[in-house]
């Protein structure tokens, strides 16, 4: 901003002042009170002498693309049905060992009779644990299965490579209920991939239909 002041007098003219005139004290925007150019907060009541800047976070764009294949569609481990069963036929199993051997070998002693009747326990439990390591994993681009507890292997499918999902179950997995998915893919090592013992088999078989036609769409 220049100030100019002409003083005119006997036909001529004197600037007495052009400059340009900077600013060295700001006031208040609250209370209008004089304050040094560097200074933060008003001396007289305290309030910044510069407005706050306002941080905003942008909002998320409508328009740009979620991220796919992290849906999971369902998870699922194999059928504990028969290994109940097991459980059963093993206790009957052992009470019959049980009652043999002490009718055989009365001598023997009841703790080596009866530790012989719970070791046949650990062919059921084996069979637990083994079907409790594996799990099947629908996604909504691919299905996964899970093997192992230390040393674990996943083994992952595209449903795009899918050719064909089939239902099979012998007569005893019908009795039960469950039955198995007979997956065949035209991935690099092409094969048939089956998902052992899936309690309700035909609804997992849609869902997983389903998806690869939705895929498709």
């Amino acid at each position: 901003m220049w100030d100019c002041v002409i003083i005119s007098r006997s036909g001529r003219c004197l600037i007495a002042l052009a400059k340009e005139a900077a600013a060295t004290d700001m006031f208040c925007i609250k209370c209008g009170a004089e304050n040094p150019e560097d200074a933060a907060f008003c001396k007289k009541c305290g309030a910044p002498t510069v407005d706050e800047v306002e941080t905003r976070v942008a909002p998320r764009q409508s328009g740009l693309p979620e991220e796919k294949g992290k849906g999971r569609i369902f998870s699922i481990t194999p059928t504990l049905k028969f290994v109940k069963v097991g459980y059963g036929a093993t206790v009957v199993g052992s009470f019959l060992l049980v009652a043999f051997l002490s009718v055989i070998l009365p001598s023997v002693s009841w703790f080596i009779v009866v530790g012989l009747g719970l070791l046949l326990l650990l062919v059921p439990a084996f069979y637990h644990i083994k079907q409790k390591l594996v799990r099947y994993t629908l996604t909504e681009t691919t299905i996964e299965i899970d093997r192992g507890l230390i040393s674990r292997t996943t083994q992952n499918i595209p449903l795009r490579r899918i050719q064909d999902v089939t239902v099979s179950s012998t007569f005893f997995q019908r009795l039960l209920g469950f039955g198995d998915i007979v997956i065949e893919n035209a991935s690099e090592n092409a094969g048939r991939v089956v998902l052992d013992n899936i309690d309700r088999p035909r609804k997992y078989a849609d869902l997983l239909l389903d998806q690869i036609r939705h895929l498709d769409d």
